[in-house]
């Protein structure tokens, strides 16, 4: 029973490594480094936190093909990242350019940032408003307990 679990253990490990890997072949040394540069540039759509190099969904794949199509045609980078976009977005892109459809995912980061340090800024300031009326009203009852102990002495 041990030996089934282990074996198929073993065969469960493997399975990423039956993967299919990608072989392109490129005419010249510069192709092949505008490809990895541009797979690089863009943004898988399926897992959204990788780009093309790294993801393994099939729409990466895909991508990643017609990039090397592209590539391989004689497309310049800018047509292949126009049609890109074209086709998905500028989502695909991982630095869209700046205009008013991606103004939010430009200056949303900034603006998130600014709303945490005004609120940062307005609890401390009030614990600080709330520990000094705490400190100020210790400080008002042990004078009054002084006073109070020196007219005991005094009587």
């Amino acid at each position: 029973m041990t030996r089934a679990w282990l074996l198929a253990l073993l065969l469960a490990l493997g399975l990423p490594a039956q993967a299919a890997i990608e072989t392109y072949t490129f005419e010249t040394p510069a192709q092949e480094q505008r490809y990895k540069d541009l797979i690089d540039e863009l943004r898988c759509l399926v897992c959204q936190n990788q780009n093309l190099a790294d993801s393994d969904a099939e729409l990466a794949q895909d991508l990643r093909r017609k990039t090397y199509e592209m590539i391989k045609a004689g497309k310049g980078d800018g047509e292949i990242l126009d049609y890109m976009v074209q086709r998905y977005g500028d989502f695909v892109l991982y630095r869209p350019p700046l205009k008013g459809t991606t103004l939010a995912l430009w200056v949303g980061p900034f603006l998130i940032l600014a709303i945490g340090v005004g609120v940062l800024m307005r609890v401390i300031s009030r614990r600080r408003a709330e520990t000094n009326e705490t400190d100020d009203a210790a400080a008002l009852s042990r004078v009054e307990r002084l006073l109070a102990a020196d007219k005991d002495r005094k009587a």
